[in-house]
């Protein structure tokens, strides 16, 4: 199943494109909703760093913090629920749900991503919230 959700978030694949060795697609792809909402993904990453730090693993002598603004498609806003709505002059952009971390500006939709780096290069922290 790990292996699954990895490999299709390396390969960028659709999930339905997802190599049958990994089983179902759907249940990959369930089984990665199900982890990213409950938090499954952030407990793993806190036990794994914590497991490091108790080796002494990382580097605490420096932590480094970087962000990027990342170009969203076009389709990543959701799906509609209702008709399309008509623009009328002069109105501003629709707003978007808080979760999504998606910004409306002059290049259309944007994220931007924020890393923590401790001083091996590995990640400590990860946060997206919407461009602007």
């Amino acid at each position: 199943m790990i292996n699954g959700i990895l490999f299709r978030q390396r390969t960028g694949v659709p999930w339905r494109d997802l190599p049958t060795p990994f089983g179902s697609w759907k249940t990959v792809y369930e089984r990665h909703r199900r982890w990213s909402a409950d938090g499954t993904w952030d407990r793993i990453l806190q036990g794994v760093q914590a497991d490091a730090d108790a080796e002494g693993r990382i580097d605490w002598s420096m932590v480094s913090v970087d962000s990027t603004s990342c170009r969203a498609h076009q389709h990543a806003a959701g799906a509609r629920r209702k008709a399309p709505r008509v623009p009328k002059k002069g109105q501003g952009p629709r707003q978007h749900r808080s979760d999504e971390g998606l910004g409306r500006s002059q290049g259309g939709l944007t994220c931007k991503i924020h890393l923590a780096g401790e001083g091996g290069c590995r990640p400590l922290a990860l946060l997206i919230t919407p461009g602007q």
